[in-house]
């Protein structure tokens, strides 16, 4: 028998290479941007909430449910290019016109929130052809295995080695790893480890363009410079710190679907709307994965270096003591600048 997070896993697999996913009892599904087949067509597609209210279907849902993902129907089958000018905020200029369309009323909304996630977790559109294949030709799945799949008691410690770095030459980095997610996260610990003293802690959520590039769009590189160099200083009087680095791209919606939402911004979208352009959350990070973490480090309480309390609102949900919050701003440039009064202004982040 397939584990529960294991059929996560596979299905996740599955959306990557293009192929149906099939929630039984409920629909089988096709991914809009990955699938094969040029016969492929459904009477029906499911669209996220956010993608629902750009194409302006969410004054059309029987159901008032908030961020509840819609199912359209249009006049005729939809095939796959144009599920793909549906799904994708880049093809709207291209294909304008779209519909008209008509939203059904949801009979199974948890596998249709299920499916919302999975695409997130793929790295793909929240869009999909429903029923156009038979479910016995599709990768099976359940709602509930989401939460096995999630389960922070799988991520264990893999391996750990001493790290120097520019800011500590005497760093140890820590790996993580669970069973079924690709996902590697790592933590580096920098001066000797105290249990009577709370270490200087950072969640850095991966940047590959503001942490390698040197992209000036966002603060990343920066944060990451700053907190690595701050824990060093910590170091130095007695102290120490952790630097937990997620595997978490674009607050979660992966390193492609980032890059769509920078596209986006170049049209004038703010980093929320252009999300939601996209049918994506504004924030989808797993804080729970933090906390185990910390947790198999052996830290109960920490001082977190964060401008944002939701972060700190998260961690303690999560049993983790923050005995302080320690800002961490840095000054802006003209290419960030929009972007940070955004984290101020819409994600109730603490900036002056």
């Amino acid at each position: 028998m397939t584990s529960p997070a294991r059929q996560v896993a596979l299905a996740i697999d599955a959306l990557r290479h293009g192929w149906p996913v099939t929630f039984p009892g409920a629909f089988t599904l096709l991914p809009a941007e990955t699938g094969l087949g040029a016969e492929a067509h459904a009477p029906r597609m499911l669209i996220s909430s956010a993608r629902a209210v750009t194409l302006k279907l969410a004054n059309q849902r029987e159901a008032a449910v908030p961020d509840a993902p819609v199912l359209i129907r249009a006049a005729s089958p939809f095939d796959l290019p144009l599920a793909r000018a549906i799904a994708d905020p880049a093809l709207d200029l291209v294909h304008p016109m779209k519909g008209p369309f008509v939203a059904e009323p949801m009979g199974s909304g948890e596998a249709a929130r299920a499916a919302m996630e999975l695409a997130r977790l793929a790295g793909v559109l929240p869009a999909y052809l429903v029923d156009p294949v038979p479910a016995g030709e599709a990768q099976e799945v359940y709602a509930a295995d989401l939460a096995a799949w999630k389960d922070t008691a799988r991520l264990t410690i893999a391996t750990r080695a001493h790290l120097p770095v520019a800011a500590c030459d005497s760093a140890e980095i820590v790996a993580f790893r669970s069973a079924d997610d690709l996902r590697e996260h790592v933590a580096l610990v920098i001066g000797d480890q105290r249990g009577e003293r709370p270490p200087l802690v950072r969640l850095h959520s991966e940047c590959l363009t503001g942490d390698i590039l040197g992209s000036l769009k966002c603060d990343c590189g920066p944060q990451l410079d700053a907190a690595l160099a701050a824990m060093a200083d910590e170091a130095q009087r007695g102290g120490w710190g952790v630097l937990l680095y997620l595997r978490q791209e674009g607050r979660g919606i992966g390193l492609i679907n980032k890059l769509r939402a920078y596209r986006l911004q170049d049209q004038g979208f703010d980093t929320v709307d252009a999300n939601n352009r996209l049918g994506l959350p504004t924030e989808a990070r797993d804080f729970p994965v933090a906390a185990r973490m910390l947790a198999l480090l052996g830290v109960s309480a920490i001082r977190l270096m964060t401008n944002n309390p939701a972060k700190v609102a998260a961690l303690a949900a999560e049993g983790v003591g923050v005995t302080e919050r320690v800002p961490h701003q840095l000054p802006p440039n003209p290419h960030n600048a929009r972007y940070l009064d955004t984290k101020r202004d819409r994600t109730g982040h603490l900036l002056r």
